[in-house]
């Protein structure tokens, strides 16, 4: 019994090992710190959990900060805000819009997909609801290969810019774990397509 355990076990670490390095190799040559980013029409902002009091927290935060800076860059002319509008983490979407436009972002800029529940939705619907061809994502580096391969896979020619992040460690260690194990799921929904 214990050897079976193992079998399947060592099968569960090479299966999320290889799709790891699928979505960094997926992504390679496309992302990149604010200074390197193309010029693009619009800027992906994928939505994460807000505080009780409806503030975006560190993640989401650091996300919205490259946004800014990207427009401020001349990096992209949109913002699209994707996120859940009405879920157990708060209304990013509100929580976001409400952080850009107090932060001197013009709201004409600002499209929302409140209905952007996981990034692969996220990048499905930035392509057949908004009609985006083009764009950069903004996320965390240890989000962002799966993020970029998952755009391109929905036929956005997208690459990626590093999100900052003034996290607890133990909110690194969480998504850093949460992202190894979400690879296998979305190397698997990229060759179901």
């Amino acid at each position: 019994m214990v050897g079976v355990g193992v079998v399947v076990a060592s099968g569960v670490v090479v299966v999320t090992a290889a799709a790891n390095m699928a979505t960094w190799a997926l992504s390679s040559g496309h992302r990149s710190d604010v200074a390197g980013a193309p010029i693009v029409p619009v800027v992906i902002v994928p939505g994460a959990k807000v505080a009780a009091d409806g503030t975006p927290m560190a993640y989401l935060q650091g996300r919205l900060d490259v946004a800014i800076e990207l427009v401020a860059a001349g990096k992209a002319g949109e913002i699209l805000l994707s996120g859940d509008a009405g879920g157990a983490s708060g209304d990013e979407i509100a929580s976001m819009t409400r952080y850009l436009l107090e932060r001197g972002i013009d709201p004409a800029i600002v499209k929302a997909d409140g209905e952007g529940l996981s990034t692969r939705e996220t990048c499905e619907r930035a392509r057949s609801m908004f009609g985006v061809e083009r764009a950069i994502i903004v996320s965390q580096y240890q989000h962002l290969p799966r993020a970029v391969a998952l755009c391109r896979a929905a036929g956005i020619e997208a690459d990626g810019v590093v999100a900052y992040c003034d996290c607890r460690r133990s909110t690194e260690v969480r998504n850093n774990v949460r992202e190894w194990l979400a690879a296998p799921k979305a190397v698997a929904e990229m060759v179901l397509r």
